[in-house]
């Protein structure tokens, strides 16, 4: 999963950057709304951190325009503005959440895990034949056991497991690693789908390559 956080101020970004980070997610930073604008044209982001009193470009004209460009990616919206009509303004905007400053990490976490679970269907819980996967806490397990499973292999099942049913490319699961300047090889995709297709054999659950397409998860 791959979060953008937007934010001017280079120590609080850094603050999120490590916090979502820590929480396995894959994130991209950007300091002001063009750089921000520039990053969602290129997509692949399952959440929006954004902050609005941004330079070169406003927080809500990035929301106004994302939204515009019919892209559905969940927003949350963080920021010192805490009058009533300027969270009114930037929930009609289309963000899906606002969250003021001074704030909790762990607020920010747990409506970051929200937004991300209403992204991809809502369920707290995710299964697959006798697999099942704890969107909050992100554990696996099969018959009430643990899994035991690296942090990359964890955000590999995620992308599998949300887009159950669905081919998802090599390239998408590369994205869902990292960001941009950090390097995954396709070579360490294979590795981590060898891994997980042996751990998750137990539970009934296989992932199928489809040549030149991508990677599918199904029941045995």
């Amino acid at each position: 999963m791959r979060v953008l956080i937007v934010e001017d101020d280079p120590i609080l970004q850094d603050s999120l950057a490590r916090a979502i980070r820590a929480a396995g997610y894959a994130t991209d930073l950007a300091m002001d709304g063009e750089a921000a604008l520039s990053l969602l044209r290129a997509g692949g982001f399952d959440l929006v951190i954004l902050d609005l009193g941004l330079p070169r470009l406003d927080g809500l004209q990035v929301l106004s325009r994302h939204r515009a460009a019919g892209h559905l990616t969940p927003v949350l919206i963080l920021t010192a503005r805490d009058g009533v009509e300027d969270r009114v303004k930037g929930l009609d905007l289309g963000a899906d959440d606002y969250l003021t400053k001074p704030f909790s990490l762990a607020e920010l976490e747990a409506r970051a895990r929200a937004l991300l679970r209403r992204g991809q269907g809502g369920s707290p819980h995710l299964t697959c034949g006798a697999l099942d996967y704890d969107t909050v806490g992100r554990r696996a397990s099969v018959a009430g056991e643990a899994l035991e499973l690296s942090q990359r292999e964890v955000s590999v099942l995620e992308s599998l497991l949300f887009r159950q049913g669905k081919v998802v490319s090599k390239d998408q699961l590369i994205e869902s690693l990292c960001g941009y300047g950090e390097e995954v090889s396709a070579n360490a995709i294979e590795v981590y789908m060898h891994r997980l297709r042996r751990k998750l054999e137990p539970a009934g659950v296989t992932i199928r390559t489809l040549r030149g397409l991508g990677y599918l998860m199904d029941k045995i």
